[in-house]
């Protein structure tokens, strides 16, 4: 039993019984176990993130889809509205220059009107003065005798006129 005084072989007899006890426990087989638990765990991990990462892109590629629709619609309201100020500006500016060609047609007619007005007004005048002026000037050259025979000229040919 020299053998025993010798560490080494102690040593490695106690680990060989160690390990005899270990496998006569079943401690392999539980380690075996937990460590295929561990791996089922870790490939379900791997196939639930394979999952989220292709939803997670079918998310991503509906959003940019999504984006772009919303993109291409925003343009197309821009462009109708820049349409739409356009025609309404050309429209204003249309109503604004019939309004102008209105206003300046009635203003001339304001000033035929005040032009016909004052022409008239002139000759009433001019008619008035030149019948004053002919009273004035028959009443100086007149006598009775001549009154009389103009009267009776004029009954004549308001009588001829009226028969």
């Amino acid at each position: 039993m020299d053998f025993l005084y010798n560490t080494d072989i102690v040593v490695a007899i106690a680990f060989i019984i160690f390990v005899g006890f270990l496998i006569y426990v079943g401690v392999p087989g539980k380690v075996t176990k937990m460590l295929d638990d561990r791996a089922d765990k870790i490939k379900a991990d791997l196939a639930e993130a394979r999952a989220l990462r292709e939803e997670a892109q079918q998310v991503l590629a509906s959003y940019e889809r999504k984006q772009k629709e919303v993109e291409q619609l925003a343009a197309e309201i821009v462009t109708k509205a820049k349409a739409e100020a356009q025609a309404n500006a050309d429209a204003a500016k249309a109503d604004l220059a019939e309004s102008i060609e209105r206003r300046i047609a009635s203003a001339k007619d304001q000033i035929a009107s005040a032009e016909a007005g004052a022409v008239r007004e002139v000759k009433d005048r001019a008619v008035e003065v030149a019948v004053q002026a002919a009273r004035d000037v028959i009443a100086k050259q007149m006598d009775a005798a001549h009154a009389d025979a103009l009267i009776d000229d004029a009954i004549q040919q308001v009588g001829a006129k009226l028969h």
